[in-house]
């Protein structure tokens, strides 16, 4: 692929500059012959707890612990299955009715799961106690009436259009055991007190592996290989070299990348690239002088040539965004309010009576990443502001904008951001509310009129005038100056052709549905 080939101290090297052990290569090859699935995420975990996941690697591996009453398919479009329910059918505007198929049972001598569990994991996310960061999934729900050991009607205080593609099927709506999690002390980490999936957590050697072990206890049809191994590879150049070695059966590859992989694939490997509902931005927080003034934050909306930082970043594989709702979702801008102008950015930060200045630039330690922040800190040194680099790694990087995590928030000023999507416009713009300030909103950008139409937007019917309150939402975010919008991206999955993998339309991987090649 990249005309030369790779030897062993070359991926040990690589391995250690990731932060691996050189026990992750020696096991990875030694894996070859037996039914393991090794596959990289982008971060390590740091809660399997539904209601107080991370990101998006922990979605990918709580889908096999646990289960939900819906899942998403597999294929190239978004469309929902049945999971734990053998019944479930929306009767009327706001209420779901559902049965749980026979045979569920939590593991660790929690017993059979039941209606009563599914009311708890569901109440739990609306919980004021609990305070649940994706308590907006389920915004709607009242309650949830329990009818038998088995079935019961989701209660909603009125028509959520949201559920059936957020709520229902991805993190929020996984199912977890009453009894068990009570016993906890009402929330867990990354030991889950019990688990209900095709899989089960066997073991966690932190920013090394997490091992996923087939559970005996499964009643429905037994997924293909016998463990998963997912090992966490923050920079994406690193795991392109594991995959190259075959020591990854499937990885995300970095966007820069995609060109080279699509015109010489990987010896044994392929490519697959699928659109990305993801978002990029830069972020700005509005409590930190001088950007706590809007000329500033303006000025540098301006200053930044968004097409420079892309090719910087994805080498021409992404495509610039107009705002946090990507194509082909319902609410998608056709263009930003504001572009590139240096002439008109100096004329602000004159009229702010800011000359030059030093400011932080924080980031994902990761080459894209890191890539475009260098081109945006050249892009502001135009201006003669001096924007420092601070790279971080996932489990840092992930805490900076949480207070509850200490006081690093309040020494953020300009960060690049990437969050993960659901195909529905709410997952969007759920975490740059008022509510989020200090959770998510690490701009701390206070808008009520964003907050309340978020609310309303979410059991708005009318598709059209769903569309109209999600693209003013968007405008607010910009007006008010503190992101500049980069790109959704494009998604690059690189993967051996000894497995044929289950992916979701945007990439997402379903790793209890991969199978070995025909």
């Amino acid at each position: 692929m990249s005309g030369h080939s790779l030897n062993r101290r070359q991926i040990l090297a690589a391995m250690a500059a990731a932060g691996l052990s050189p026990a992750f290569y020696q096991k990875a090859a030694l894996s070859a012959d037996g039914k393991i699935l090794r596959v990289r995420s982008y971060s390590d975990i740091q809660s399997l707890d539904p209601a107080f996941r991370k990101a998006a690697p922990e979605d990918d591996i709580m889908r096999n612990i646990f289960i939900g009453l819906a899942s998403m398919t597999p294929g190239d479009t978004w469309q929902w299955k049945k999971d734990a329910a053998s019944r479930l059918e929306q009767v009327d505007p706001t209420h779901i009715e559902f049965t749980l198929v026979d045979g569920l049972t939590w593991s660790d001598g929690h017993g059979p799961v039941t209606a009563d569990d599914v009311k708890f994991s569901f109440e739990r996310m609306i919980d004021p106690k609990i305070d649940s960061p994706y308590k907006g999934d389920w915004e709607a729900l009242d309650h949830v009436e329990v009818k038998d050991e088995k079935s019961g009607t989701i209660v909603l205080k009125a028509p959520f259009p949201p559920l059936w593609y957020v709520g229902l099927v991805f993190g929020s709506g996984n199912i977890v055991s009453r009894k068990a999690v009570e016993a906890a002390g009402g929330r867990f980490d990354t030991k889950p007190p019990a688990q209900c999936g095709r899989y089960l957590l066997k073991e966690w050697q932190p920013k090394q592996k997490v091992v996923l072990a087939r559970n005996p206890d499964w009643k429905g049809e037994a997924p293909y290989f016998d463990e998963i191994h997912v090992i966490p590879i923050e920079d994406e150049k690193t795991a392109e070299l594991g995959l190259e070695a075959g020591d990854l059966d499937y990885t995300w590859i970095a966007e820069s990348s995609i060109p080279r992989y699509r015109q010489t694939p990987p010896k044994g490997g392929k490519l697959v690239v699928k659109p990305s509902l993801a978002y990029v931005w830069l972020g700005m927080n509005v409590e930190s002088p001088p950007f706590d003034k809007l000329e500033v934050r303006r000025a540098i909306q301006q200053a930044v040539d968004v097409p420079s930082v892309l090719e910087a970043a994805y080498f021409g594989a992404a495509e610039p965004a107009t705002g946090i709702i990507a194509p082909g979702l319902i609410g998608h801008r056709e263009k930003t309010l504001y572009s590139y102008n240096p002439d008109a950015a100096r004329e602000l930060l004159k009229k702010a009576g800011v000359g030059e200045f030093e400011c932080t630039l924080s980031v994902l330690n990761t080459t894209e990443f890191v890539s475009a922040a260098q081109a945006v800190q050249a892009n502001l040194a135009e201006l003669g502001i001096t924007a420092t680099i601070q790279q971080h790694d996932s489990g840092t990087f992930w805490s900076l904008g949480d207070q509850k995590s200490g006081d690093s928030w309040k020494k953020l000023q300009l960060i690049i951001s990437r969050f993960s999507m659901q195909p529905d416009p709410s997952f969007a713009t759920d975490w740059f509310t008022p509510e989020q300030i200090g959770v998510w909103n690490w701009e701390r950008w206070n808008s009520p009129e964003f907050g309340e139409l978020n609310k309303k937007a979410k059991i708005e019917l009318d598709e059209k005038k769903r569309a109209e309150m999600y693209i003013r939402m968007q405008d607010l975010m910009e007006e008010g100056g503190a992101y500049v919008f980069l790109t959704h991206g494009a998604v690059g999955v690189g993967y051996s052709e000894k497995i044929a993998p289950s992916l979701m339309p945007n990439g997402n991987p379903i790793f209890h549905s991969f199978k070995a090649s025909a």
